[in-house]
């Protein structure tokens, strides 16, 4: 057992957050922790964690059990470099390592006798330390270290930059990097895909599947959590329900709970319907007292089912338009965009070409900084463009989605800010629009500064309804939405019948709604049709395409006078010879795996480390074949990816 959760519960003031919480973590479970915003999430964790205690039940951690949590502030060194922060987790063992070296350099001291009790002491320290050393997997430490940096996409950025030179997002990423090395028995993770592109999102995805011990994430990444995840806990009205399975496994799961209690419910109701009616019709009879009396103490012994409470109320969104564009609703040609001024203007992108007919459902998608984005702002004539054209077609009505929400004016209420731009509306249509997408009572008197990330997208949401655009512009618009939320938009797209032009790192979403994804590559665009994982094999598929095309066209040269003979076609194919070099790389391993053991085996036998010269010969023998051996393990991790 890992962590037992027995009767838990926690108030703020007259506010219940969470009631009667029993669950359990055992080794290597994967759990996905989900419930909408302020369910209660974060209060959970914090229990956990220790830096809340609850009102009434206990929270136990089981012996020798470590927990990994990654809180808002990433607790990492501004001072140090990169390097420096990543090996003060391996402290101890590095400590360990100095240690040994300094008890090899004592033993191969030629003044020291080496038949007295003070060589004896040194070398039975040398031996309990060094078999804890390879138990820590210390010789491992920097291919650790590396393995870990390159797969969170830290592989082009020098090891000795200082923290506080990172970004934001950079600073989560290295943060989240540490807690990997640290490897506690459960490690706890909050929103872990924000800031990660695909390729390190699928690297971190890979890397969890193996992790050795157990696993509570707390996602809205819904394509994370069915990756992942073999158990949902649900934080719903201060409750926590359990279902085993991933995400898509739960969604099913609760629909049959659901409709099981109901089941159970009415079948009950008529029940104790049918024994009351008897009771009123036989409890003043003589013939039938005695059964009326017996129906009634049955009524009072029944354990009641409660009514079950349904789902909780979701936003209503629905996008409709009141003419239809022409079939070529964009045309863009050979655009090249930049963003800046000079002289520290940034190129982003060229070569993008693009023909949207009215209908499509396109997703664009791509890396951090790839300009996603800013050619959503080109296309709506907010930016300038570097070079090429773009054309919109007749009737085309836009209606366009923000990521960062910078069109909504932070001083006025979120009544006012629809009234703004809709004077012709009533108080009362606007109030039904907001509680349409869940903004009611005071909340709609709330300024937008003071609004969540959550409440400001469905504002958002709402304006857009308005506008009534035939062609949707949406960049992130799962941004701030808790699962609920996404999966109503998600079913408002679907059935959205106009044209729509969407940015997402929503692969759950990507899947769903788009007919194709635009991949934009920095030096162009690439299409491919259908959602998210049809995206993904094929771009395997053209991969594989293009290596064996490469290697058909590699070119044959003539024979030579300097080469003194003919070069012909290279027939083994590159990743073949990559495959044997692991091999070969995986042999060398094992036998250097093996000669350690063996000299750590001869290290402990009297003659050995009672001649100091030649203990202190296997000493360094020792060093050099775990120093030879961390190189090969970096090598082979290289290789391997």
């Amino acid at each position: 057992m890992v962590l037992s959760i027995e009767q838990v519960n926690k108030s703020f003031g007259a506010n219940v957050v969470l009631q009667d919480i029993t669950a359990k973590i055992e080794d290597n479970d994967r759990i996905g922790l989900i419930g909408v915003n302020g369910a209660g999430k974060s209060t959970l964790l914090n229990l956990i964690v220790g830096d809340l205690q609850p009102d009434t039940g206990v929270i136990a951690i089981g012996n020798g059990a470590s927990i990994g949590f990654l809180r808002q502030n990433s607790g990492l060194s501004s001072e140090n470099t990169i390097w420096e922060e990543m090996r003060s987790v391996f402290r101890p063992v590095l400590e360990m390592e100095q240690r040994l070296r300094w008890l090899e350099r004592e033993m191969a001291n030629p003044s020291l006798d080496h038949e007295g009790q003070d060589y004896h002491l040194l070398a039975e320290e040398y031996a309990v330390l060094d078999e804890r050393f390879n138990k820590a997997e210390g010789y491992l430490v920097d291919v650790k270290i590396r393995t870990i940096l390159n797969g969170m996409g830290f592989a082009d950025k020098p090891v000795d930059t200082m923290i506080h030179t990172l970004s934001g997002g950079e600073k989560t990423r290295l943060a989240l990097a540490k807690l990997l090395l640290e490897q506690p028995t459960l490690l706890i993770l909050d929103e872990p895909t924000n800031h990660l592109d695909f390729k390190t999102l699928t690297w971190l995805e890979e890397y969890l599947s193996g992790y050795r011990g157990a696993l509570l994430l707390v996602s809205h990444d819904r394509y994370f959590l069915d990756k992942l995840v073999l158990g949902i806990w649900e934080v719903e009205r201060h409750k926590l329900e359990t279902y085993k399975g991933n995400y898509s496994k739960y969604v099913l799961l609760k629909k049959e709970r659901r409709d099981r209690q109901q089941k159970e419910y009415e079948l009950q109701q008529q029940e104790i319907a049918a024994m009351e009616d008897f009771v009123a019709r036989n409890l003043v009879r003589a013939s039938t007292t005695k059964r009326a009396q017996s129906r009634i103490a049955a009524l009072e012994r029944m354990e009641r089912v409660e009514k079950p409470q349904g789902d909780l109320k979701t936003a209503r969104l629905s996008f409709q338009y009141d003419r239809e564009p022409v079939k070529d609703v964009l045309l863009v040609e050979n655009m090249s965009l930049s963003v800046g001024e000079e002289p520290n203007r940034k190129h982003l992108a060229s070569g993008i070409n693009l023909h949207v007919e009215r209908g499509n459902k396109i997703a664009i998608i791509g890396a951090n900084g790839v300009g996603k984005s800013s050619f959503l702002k080109a296309v709506l004539k907010q930016i300038p463009i570097d070079s090429g054209a773009f054309y919109w077609g007749k009737n085309v009505k836009i209606a366009y989605y923000e990521q960062e929400l910078k069109g909504l004016n932070p001083n006025n209420t979120a009544l006012e800010e629809v009234w703004a731009r809709y004077p012709q509306m009533t108080e009362h249509e606007i109030r039904s629009l907001l509680g349409s997408v869940l903004l009611t009572g005071e909340a709609v008197y709330k300024k937008v500064s003071v609004l969540s990330g959550g409440e400001r997208a469905k504002l958002a949401f709402a304006i857009l309804m308005l506008q009534r655009g035939n062609v949707l512009l949406l960049d992130e618009p799962t941004n701030h939405l808790d699962l609920p939320s996404k999966e109503v938009l998600e079913e408002a797209l679907q059935e959205y019948e106009g044209t729509l032009l969407m940015v997402s790192h929503d692969r759950y979403m990507l899947n769903k709604v788009p007919d194709f994804i635009m991949e934009f590559t920095g030096t162009g665009v690439e299409t491919y049709k259908g959602g998210y994982d049809d995206y993904f094999a094929e771009k395997d598929r053209r991969r594989a395409k293009a290596a064996a095309r490469q290697e058909k066209e590699r070119p044959v040269p003539a024979k030579t006078a300097s080469s003194g003979g003919y070069r012909t076609r290279q027939q083994k194919n590159e990743e073949i010879k990559r495959r044997q070099h692991v091999k070969d790389l995986e042999s060398r391993i094992a036998e250097i795996e093996e000669q350690i053991q063996q000299l750590e085996q001869e290290i402990s036998l009297p003659e050995i480390y009672e001649n100091y010269v030649l203990m202190g010969e296997k000493c360094n023998e020792l060093d050099q074949a775990k120093q030879t051996l961390a190189l090969v393990m970096e090598e082979w991790v290289q290789c391997s990816e």
